[in-house]
């Protein structure tokens, strides 16, 4: 029971929770939109304000304003992607 507890209190300290933080550009093209997502659930896409969460299976929920998404979530470092169900994805790299 206890490690349960401690594995459960590890696995929250780091994954994607930590990793997503910060600000992403979906091209090279410095006019591009840019997702920022702060650590307390929030995410900016360009001027419009949502809100993010982790699911089961390496899944993200975007709400904002205008709809609510679900994605497959793949970070590597300095590169994410989004994977919607269709197969169609975005594709991100963090701006630094």
């Amino acid at each position: 029971m206890i490690s349960a507890v401690l594995w459960s209190v590890l696995a929250a300290c780091g994954g994607p929770s930590r990793e997503i933080v910060g600000k992403w550009r979906t091209s090279s093209d410095p006019n591009s939109v840019v997702w920022e997502f702060a650590d307390n659930g929030l995410v900016t896409i360009g001027s419009t304000r949502g809100r993010y969460s982790f699911g089961d299976s390496g899944r993200i929920k975007i709400e904002t304003p205008f709809e609510k998404s679900v994605y497959q979530l793949t970070i590597s470092r300095d590169y994410m992607t989004f994977r919607e169900s269709t197969g169609s994805k975005l594709e991100f790299t963090r701006i630094k």
